[in-house]
């Protein structure tokens, strides 16, 4: 945490913004998040705690520590923004559960390759993505009558 602290105030720094207590609380409750978080969410742990704080100075931090690059904004599809660390080193993909709104991230290297494969022999050069999936999780699925094992929308298993 104490690193990507850093490299917020010298964003702030660079860019003639006041590292203020705020922002540095702030910035901190969002490093402690282990996952997705909304400003609403994230204003809930630091407001109690910290009355001063208000839920426009959360909004106005979490877009400072985007623009920073240490944080991504998601949207999933419900109308409000989420979002989680950025690192630059683990690229992770989504799957969204229509139904509840549970928000699993995945890893696999075989559509990571085929991505890459496309997109070399298309000619493009791309500077970021992101693969979001949505359908019901485990949970919610079986509550609806459909087994894990059932054929999707898709026609897959």
């Amino acid at each position: 945490m104490r690193d990507k602290l850093l490299q917020f105030r010298r964003y702030l720094n660079r860019a003639g913004l006041k590292a203020t207590r705020q922002r540095e609380l702030i910035a901190r409750a969002f490093f402690a998040t282990t996952a997705h978080v909304s400003a609403e969410g994230l204003y809930r742990r630091v407001g109690g705690r910290h009355p001063r704080i208000g839920l426009v100075t959360v909004y106005r931090t979490l877009k400072l520590l985007k623009n920073a690059g240490l944080a991504h904004e998601r949207q999933f599809g419900e109308g409000r923004a989420l979002f989680e660390h950025a690192s630059s080193e683990h690229h992770h993909d989504h799957i969204i559960c229509t139904e509840c709104g549970k928000i699993t991230e995945f890893e696999n290297y075989e559509i990571e390759a085929l991505q890459e494969q496309i997109v070399r022999r298309l000619g493009f050069l791309i500077q970021y993505h992101k693969l979001e999936l949505y359908g019901l999780c485990r949970d919610c699925s079986v509550g609806a009558g459909r087994g894990p094992g059932t054929v999707s929308a898709m026609g897959s298993r």
